[in-house]
């Protein structure tokens, strides 16, 4: 059997659900760098025009909650193949929006279908073989990641020539795309959840009620201090990462009297930077690799800190803000890869739930952190945005120096039990 699965991850299969993961987790930002035109040609202010990321993600949400777990009994491939399409559909729907609450109510659909970037990873973890699920599953985030802050970069080049519509549009043929490659090439068979039947492994094992698997999930958040105290964390960076990017592109666009003025391509350039800071993530990674989960997250607070008071001076120069951009998302991938160390490391049988229960928190975050950076800027500009995004640091760095006063211990009674009366939802590898 593990030479079968061997073979079916090739490296062409992995980029396959990499580039998948990518593309709709991008889905979420591709009109983060263009709030400016949004609002402009949809006649509404700078605070409003930021809540179009915070619709994405309140879709995305919903997504995590209630698509996600999912994939823990159906057949991935066609839920996946699924939520594609319906991505195009919602694209293509916002891309024709004649009025922004039509805009908005599109947007968020687009976020429920996106969660098919989280139905892949664990899809690609169930597919791989034990000695190679750790990179696998670190290739495929690693799409992801790039999906995010790259469709900055494509939305910004695409809107230069064709305004924001026509980046929606393109966005919904890549979805078409990607639908059919995942349909032809990914597994017919090992695509089907449960397969934990030597002798039948396409055939699915039996699972609770869809109702009993997400009561299973809240059930994981009450046992486990470790992933609670990991989801606030998580909440917290995230709104952080959103409050820059959002207020970003009306500060890159002068609004508010600010003195850059670029255009849509430069603007959207910028998420170079980002996407330079987050492949260093590693560096802070190897400390939670050799063990040290408690100083790398120390050390990822302290450089998202130094990288929001880096981008207070950014606001007055531009090779400044290119290195506050690469150092702030060094430190939040940094906080983000430890929190994903502690938390899997908890129950490996329950990785579907602990994914959606931190992934949940870590979007509340990002849905209250864009809302407040268009506001905070509307109020007072990038100094504004910035003393937010510093107390969120600040507040980061305080939650976890009071979470690491009392760790709890490495093996809990309560905990086990935990991990097994969740373990029917997700017998097979994960």
């Amino acid at each position: 059997m593990t030479s079968t699965v061997e073979r079916r991850l090739s490296s062409a299969l992995v980029t396959l659900f990499a580039v998948t993961a990518g593309s709709s987790a991008g889905c979420l930002y591709y009109l983060q760098p263009l709030l400016h035109e949004v609002g402009r040609d949809l006649h509404v202010q700078v605070a409003a025009a930021g809540t179009v990321v915070s619709a994405a993600q309140v879709g995305y949400l919903i997504g995590l909650a209630l698509v996600v777990p999912l994939g823990d009994f159906v057949d991935r491939r066609r839920l996946v193949c699924g939520l594609l399409l319906g991505s195009c559909v919602a694209l293509l729907g916002a891309a024709a929006a004649p009025q922004f609450a039509v805009l908005l109510a599109l947007t968020a659909c687009g976020g429920i279908t996106a969660a098919a970037a989280q139905v892949v990873v664990p899809w690609a973890s169930a597919l791989a073989a034990p000695h190679e699920r750790g990179a696998v599953v670190g290739r495929v985030m690693s799409g992801l990641l790039i999906g995010i802050l790259g469709s900055r970069i494509l939305s910004g080049l695409i809107a230069q020539v064709g305004g924001w519509r026509t980046v929606l549009v393109v966005a919904a043929a890549v979805q078409v795309l990607m639908a059919g490659a995942v349909w032809a090439l990914s597994p017919r068979h090992d695509a089907v959840p449960g397969g934990t039947d030597s002798t039948n492994p396409g055939a699915p094992a039996a699972t609770p009620s869809y109702p009993r698997a997400l009561l299973s999930i809240l059930t994981l958040i009450r046992r486990e201090p470790v992933l609670r105290h990991r989801m606030v964390l998580g909440a917290l960076s995230m709104a952080g990462f959103s409050v820059c990017w959002t207020a970003l592109a009306f500060l890159l666009s002068g609004s508010h009297g600010a003195h850059y003025h670029y255009g849509d391509a430069a603007i959207g350039l910028f998420g170079l930077a980002g996407i330079a800071g987050a492949l260093g993530a590693p560096v802070v990674g190897r400390l939670a690799d050799r063990g040290h989960v408690g100083i790398a997250t120390t050390v990822g607070w302290c450089i998202q800190l130094v990288g929001w008071a880096l981008l207070l001076v950014g606001g007055h120069s531009v090779l400044v803000l290119i290195l506050a951009l690469l150092v702030f998302d060094l430190g939040v991938q940094g906080v983000q890869l430890c929190n994903q160390t502690a938390v899997y490391a908890l129950a490996p049988d329950a990785r579907s739930r602990i994914t959606t229960a931190y992934m949940v928190a870590y979007f509340v975050g990002g849905v209250v952190g864009s809302s407040l950076g268009g506001a905070a800027y509307q109020v007072g500009g990038w100094a504004a945005v910035c003393g937010v995004g510093g107390v969120l640091a600040l507040a980061g760095l305080g939650c976890w120096a009071w979470f690491a006063r009392t760790p709890a211990p490495a093996s809990r009674p309560d905990a086990t039990a935990g991990a097994g009366e969740l373990a029917p939802c997700s017998a097979r590898p994960q």
